[in-house]
């Protein structure tokens, strides 16, 4: 069975930073390309960032430069080092896996609050 854990929300001031984690379990992690979303209250779900399987990353440009997207295969994980904060970065942050399509059931995502 498929499992993906968000944590590593909160409140943050504007400027700040965060660092999202997802633990994940159930597939064979190092395989798969692994991807962020975010969906923010009344918005559709939105894909953040992604990197592949071999190592590369694609950047939202609404979070390029300030969003960094890493992985440990080790320990079946995928990051989200989120730095600069803005108020519209507010959102419940998911993670999935796959390149282009969500490939499993989503998690409970974790909530980031960014305030002034």
């Amino acid at each position: 069975q498929v499992q993906l854990v968000e944590s590593g929300g909160g409140l943050v001031q504007a400027g700040g930073s965060l660092r999202l984690s997802c633990a994940t379990s159930g597939f064979h992690f190092a395989a798969n390309d692994l991807a962020w979303y975010r969906q923010a209250p009344g918005k559709q779900r939105d894909l953040v960032a992604r990197i592949s399987s071999t190592g590369g990353r694609n950047i939202a440009d609404s979070v390029k430069g300030r969003f960094t997207i890493s992985r440990d295969n080790a320990k079946s994980s995928v990051y989200l080092q989120m730095n600069s904060l803005q108020l519209n970065d507010t959102a419940v942050y998911y993670c999935n896996a796959g390149w282009a399509i969500p490939q499993y059931a989503w998690g409970l995502g974790t909530q980031v609050t960014v305030s002034s």
